[in-house]
């Protein structure tokens, strides 16, 4: 595809105002407003150099550039603005669109590159909760778009399978564990377990004493703790994968912390080879300046930590996966923790430190406070999810009764509306969790987006049935040019920088947000200019292929979001 910006940029490096190529590419930009153009270059910073004012330098320039891609050029004020072509808008969208089919986007920058990506990293005999859907629906987004940019991805499982919360349920489940109960329900009876050992703990130290010392027997693998703990994950997994398979999720790897640990012996004896370790109250530590705290690499009671873990994670998925990127899908809270790996692995003398990356994401809270493991104050995921297919059920039967396959589609368009709303908005951002949100299908929704593309489908179905007539290219773009087509292939025309956007910023927002967009012009273009009635055979078929080319760039989103497209809706 032809990039329109950077060619901008050599047009005006061509009338030698002073500037180079990369510093005007980084000034072009794109209005606020279709009757501005489709790119504005602002003049300001010309003056001093050309020793005029800004609105005559852009007179001037709007006089001087020309190109068979643009349509003209205007000077609005201090900007000069460029108006790309329809004949060379279309040959560069549809053309490319058609050429590269359910591609359109892809590129092959990641060949020969591994990125590893560690996200949703549940926590073994603990609820699946909507907090969970952060890492686990971002970083299958992060990693689906790196592969379309073909990278080998890792998707990896980090199973928060250790600790002394261990210690905690295996006493809990010895003290008041019914079998019955396990079976039947295992995460919420562990989950019942866990906060009942919280609760009691608080008010007797032996309570905690005695988990700490179960956990350093499971550490040791003693067989009635290990056993327990077996049996613990077992249940657990079981349980999670129904989530996952609810959002069609998939892991390369599920080695969380317990497998890890068989590798602390050995970075233990890096680290002390090195002379890293220094002894602190009993405890072993790596000093980090005073930038931050130091890291607790082992208690006082000679149990490893969290951050001893993820050293010898690290240093193991190095040697195995020998990654050129190793990304951790982790809230904000970790921010520190990830500081202090990469500033310990870099003590250690790897270079590799700084392919490490933590994609930090905000928290969900509840309308009356934080969630809480401890407390019991969680919203299970798998309830969100159900909840949302049952609605969409009900408005399917609702609005079109006579839809084929309803379940299929249900669960569709009732999984996509939950994910389509936490890849909106911006992965920083907190936000509060309320039912009323997630189970909205007006307006910016998933489901709006899906039945936009299902919306495209129908167009070309009736377009085959009635008139015998499919969408292709090549076709004669100068047709394609009202307002609504030339913005809409303007969305498309972007929908490639998009991706490639979201790859660089970690940030799948933003191909949620495109296709949103897209959505929104290939509406407004459909409602308002005839398609099947357009005048001529000609017009319908140019149309007609704009429409197809639309369906397709909104599924290719959807597919990268995880999200599902309906055939019809």
């Amino acid at each position: 595809m032809k990039d329109f910006r950077a060619s901008i940029a050599k047009l005006l490096v061509a009338q030698n105002i002073g500037l180079e190529e990369e510093q005007i590419l980084r000034a072009v930009e794109t209005p606020p407003t279709a009757d501005l153009g489709d790119y504005a270059f602002p003049c300001f910073a010309l003056a001093k150099v050309l020793r005029k004012s800004p609105q005559l330098i852009a007179e001037e320039l709007a006089q001087k550039v020309r190109a068979e891609w643009l349509s003209r050029v205007e000077a609005k004020g201090a900007y000069l603005n460029f108006y790309i072509a329809a004949q060379a808008l279309v040959e560069e969208t549809l053309g490319a669109i058609y050429r590269d089919g359910e591609r359109y986007g892809a590129s092959d920058e990641g060949a020969g590159k591994t990125v590893c990506i560690d996200f949703s990293s549940t926590n073994i005999a603990k609820p699946f909760h909507i907090g969970h859907i952060r890492s686990t629906v971002q970083g299958d987004a992060i990693a689906s778009i790196y592969e379309f940019l073909g990278y080998r991805t890792v998707r990896i499982n980090y199973l928060g399978d250790y600790g002394t919360q261990f210690g905690m349920l295996i006493n809990a489940y010895r003290m008041w564990g019914d079998e019955q109960a396990l079976e039947a329900d295992p995460i919420h009876e562990l989950l019942r377990l866990y906060v009942r050992y919280n609760a009691e703990a608080k008010e007797n130290a032996e309570l905690q004493e005695r988990a700490r010392d179960s956990f350093h027997l499971l550490e040791q693998g003693r067989e009635e703790e290990t056993a327990l703990w077996k049996r613990f994950k077992e249940l657990s997994l079981r349980e999670f994968q129904r989530v996952y398979d609810l959002l069609n999720i998939r892991f390369d790897s599920w080695d969380g912390e317990f497998y890890h640990s068989q590798f602390i012996g050995e970075v233990l004896s890096e680290l002390k080879e090195k002379e890293l370790l220094v002894l602190d109250d009993h405890a072993m530590i790596i000093p980090l300046g005073e930038e931050m705290p130091p890291a607790l690499i082992l208690k006082s009671n000679g149990s490893s930590t969290y951050i001893t873990r993820d050293i010898a994670t690290a240093c193991h998925r190095k040697k195995v996966y020998d990654f050129d990127e190793s990304i951790y899908v982790v809230g904000t809270q970790q921010n520190l923790h990830f500081r202090q790996l990469k500033a310990v692995l870099h003590k250690m003398g790897y270079d590799w430190a700084d392919q490490v990356e933590h994609v930090p994401f905000g928290m969900i809270s509840l309308k009356d406070g934080a969630m809480s493991t401890r407390s019991g104050n969680v919203v299970f995921l798998e309830d969100v999810l159900n909840n949302s297919i049952q609605k969409t059920r009900q408005i399917m039967e609702e609005r079109n009764p006579e839809l084929e396959n309803k379940d299929e589609v249900a669960k569709a368009v009732g999984i996509g509306a939950v994910k389509f709303q936490e890849l909106y908005n911006n992965r920083i951002k907190d936000y509060t969790f309320s039912w009323e949100d997630v189970l909205n299908f007006d307006g910016e929704s998933g489901p709006y987006v899906q039945y936009s593309a299902a919306r495209a489908n129908r167009v070309v179905w009736r377009a085959a049935e009635e008139f015998g007539m499919m969408p292709g290219y090549p076709v004669d773009g100068a047709l394609l040019s009202a307002e609504e087509e030339h913005q809409l292939l303007r969305r498309l025309y972007d929908f490639p920088g998009t991706i490639e956007q979201a790859k660089t910023n970690k940030e799948p927002s933003l191909i949620t947000r495109q296709v949103t967009e897209i959505a929104k012009a290939f509406n407004k273009f459909y409602n308002r200019i005839p398609v099947l009635n357009a005048p001529t055979p000609e017009l319908v078929r140019a149309r007609l292929s704009l429409v197809a080319a639309s369906g397709r760039v909104i599924r290719i989103g959807l597919r990268l979001l995880g999200i599902a497209s309906p055939d019809r809706m």
